[in-house]
């Protein structure tokens, strides 16, 4: 039995449907952006060391600084950055008493994302934005901490640091301060830290998140040592 020109018309509009959504099933695989992985262990080279020595908050006239090994995917990493540090910024940092120098310490077991989260804030850094995305980080700790989202999260919050996301974007795909983050790993462990957060103040660690008035005292105690 010959087909009606309506069933024909509509076998062609099917064909034609089943085209364009495999056409576009098939652009979407092609031009979706590519998994990030930031890898651990990697070798360290001299170029992931030149001239950076950690992320520099404060004044270089300050008299001490102080070092802070951590973790972006850390509690109380999270719960130092979030409840303490604003105190210690605005009495000791913006004073003038204190430069800060963060460094990463990343603990892959369990945080399995903390590198991601690292890197995240080494492309914001690219863009002088380092610690608007370093805070909003841990101010979101728990959306993207342990989520398999993780990657989309921290790119939307990057967004709200203002970053330019197509530059954001080929940072993270290229995974070039994977040797970064391993640097500051290794130094931190030469030190002795060997949990997060800890605090070089002085030239003794001090582990643990502690208090803004705790760092304060710690800091009055340095300064008030002759020739400091």
């Amino acid at each position: 039995m010959a087909s009606t020109p309506s069933g024909v018309n509509r076998f062609y509009l099917l064909v034609g449907v089943l085209v364009l959504g495999g056409a576009g099933t098939l652009g979407y695989l092609v031009t979706r952006p590519k998994a990030v992985s930031i890898p651990a262990n990697v070798t360290v080279l001299a170029a992931d060391t030149a001239g950076f020595r950690g992320y520099i908050l404060g004044a270089d006239s300050a008299k001490l600084e102080v070092s802070e090994w951590a973790d972006f995917q850390c509690p109380a990493c999270q719960s130092f950055e979030t409840l303490q540090f604003g105190v210690v910024r605005r009495q000791l940092i913006e004073t003038g008493q204190v430069r800060w120098r963060y460094r990463d310490f990343p603990l892959d077991q369990p945080h399995h994302q903390t590198r991601l989260a690292a890197h995240s804030a080494a492309c914001a850094e690219e863009q002088g934005r380092y610690w608007e995305q370093h805070r909003l980080i841990y101010q979101q700790q728990a959306t993207w901490a342990g989520n398999s989202a993780a990657e989309g999260i921290l790119r939307d919050l990057a967004r709200q640091a203002g970053l330019d996301l197509a530059k954001y974007d080929a940072c993270m795909r290229s995974a070039k301060y994977a040797g970064r983050i391993q640097a500051s790993l290794a130094e931190g462990m030469k030190l002795g830290v060997n949990s997060t957060p800890t605090f070089l103040i002085g030239g003794r660690l001090y582990p643990g998140a502690l208090s803004s008035d705790s760092i304060k005292a710690l800091v009055r105690s340095q300064l008030a040592k002759p020739g400091a």
